[in-house]
């Protein structure tokens, strides 16, 4: 239930007087002006919160009774049977397979070693990042002391029975906060990585060896490849296209950076507003770049730099700031999200939206959103703390996952799902790094 649902239903019962809240618990009214309440110092938004931390705890308990009690009517071996009867449409039956297979997710702790067993678990999760192949996560940890501290995580235990997994960190690289992420295959698949954020005043791009978060001898471990001082930056892609080799881009405040690591090379793009999200297309050497405008256009970077802004190709708008984009695979279709929580499919030949995917909460957060084509899957966590998977073929809501910890701004879930946590071999399923914690929920 929405909290102002929940307020309409305690006004029908109790006349609304303004300035005032009543408490069905307490039978009895209460100022919500902070200051002139005693003992009772009540505000809008403690209220709202109030009513979120007990929607949260409700769904966790009808969660621990799920594991023992299964949705009625609700089962593969009956879906199978409906469908070879033809009471089920392949639509359907995709979408109650999907259903059921989320219903059925349990969450599970992962219980995490480090070299340094002083720094593991002390340190609330930001972000995390797998790579392609889903074999690691790269992981960035707000340090107590401010700042930020990086590390990689070792997906290859999630298979066993005792969900244990190893996390190494650098501890040479901290202190710079980090707006944005994301790996880079330079001498082989997800060799690097790149990080944009904040160092002091301007800002930092710096391009890391994945090999420095390793177990190997500290000697033997190359130094940084490539780091330059920019204005402060949102977002950054790495090119995986022949035609823009060894080139990544960098989303920043009213212009857009795009670097060949190898000979140094820099092309420059002026733009409108803010570039907070990004992506490069793989069949073609084109950028798509996500706007605080709201626009969301494309570049392709084989041209050269021209005044103005007659560079930009595909362009599309949202009401609000865009906070991310992916690219499908078929790079006719391209999934955003924005500011307002809309989180639209558009068409890249047409461009119209196809289709939208409601239930999404966002207001001012950067929130990626998490795209498994393979599992037909769109994941998306809300600045309300709650993880949300759609099917992205008819956009139905699957199912809410609420946060196993209360909801606050320093503590929205971070998550990956793959078919193959930890590579080949690995297991399915979705990983959750919620405060100093990290969850498996396994998929079946």
């Amino acid at each position: 239930e929405d909290p102002s649902s929940s307020s309409s239903t305690q006004n029908s019962v109790a006349p609304e007087l303004p300035g005032f809240y009543y408490d069905p618990e307490k039978n009895r009214y209460f100022r919500l002006l902070p200051g002139h309440n005693n003992h009772n110092p009540l505000t809008k938004d403690s209220i709202q919160h109030k009513a979120m931390e007990c929607k949260r705890l409700r769904l966790l308990e009808e969660e621990e009774k799920q594991k023992k009690t299964t949705r009625a009517g609700l089962n593969s071996s009956v879906l199978l049977q409906k469908r070879q009867l033809g009471l089920l449409s392949s639509t359907s039956y995709c979408r109650l397979v999907h259903e059921l297979k989320m219903n059925c997710m349990q969450r599970r702790k992962i219980e995490i070693h480090s070299p340094d067993s002083s720094v593991a678990g002390t340190n609330n999760f930001k972000i995390i990042v797998a790579d392609v192949a889903c074999e690691r996560i790269f992981t960035v940890n707000d340090v107590e002391h401010g700042g930020c501290k990086y590390g990689i995580i070792n997906l290859s235990g999630l298979g066993k029975e005792s969900l244990t997994v190893e996390m190494y960190d650098n501890l040479y690289f901290t202190n710079r906060k980090v707006n944005s992420v994301c790996w880079a295959s330079l001498t082989h698949p997800d060799s690097h990585l790149c990080l944009m954020g904040i160092a002091e005043t301007p800002g930092c791009a710096s391009l890391l060896p994945a090999s420095l978060f390793s177990s190997t001898n500290p000697g033997d471990r190359p130094g940084m490849l490539c780091s330059f001082k920019i204005s402060t930056a949102w977002s950054c892609a790495w090119c995986l296209n022949p035609q823009a080799d060894n080139c990544f881009s960098t989303g920043l405040t009213r212009r857009v950076l795009v670097t060949n690591v190898v000979t140094g090379h820099r092309q420059t793009f002026g733009t409108s507003s803010d570039v907070l999200a990004q992506q490069f297309a793989t069949q073609t050497p084109v950028l798509y770049n996500g706007c605080r405008s709201g626009e969301i256009f494309s570049i392709d970077v084989r041209q050269r730099n021209r005044k103005g802004q007659s560079w930009k190709a595909t362009r599309l708008f949202h009401g609000s700031a865009v906070t991310s984009i992916h690219l499908m695979e078929a790079e006719h279709y391209l999934m955003a999200a924005d500011m307002a929580g809309k989180i639209k499919l558009w068409d890249l030949r047409t461009a119209k939206c196809m289709k939208q995917y409601k239930g999404h909460h966002n207001e001012y957060a950067l929130l990626p959103l998490h795209v498994n084509e393979e599992e037909g899957l769109l994941i998306a966590v809300g600045q309300d703390c709650y993880t949300r998977i759609w099917s992205l073929q008819d956009a139905h809501l699957l199912r809410t996952i609420p946060s196993p910890h209360p909801s606050s701004k320093d503590a929205i879930p971070s998550v990956v799902f793959s078919s193959r946590l930890g590579g080949s071999q690995g297991v399915p399923g979705l990983l959750m790094a919620v405060k100093q914690d990290l969850y498996h929920f396994s998929y079946n």
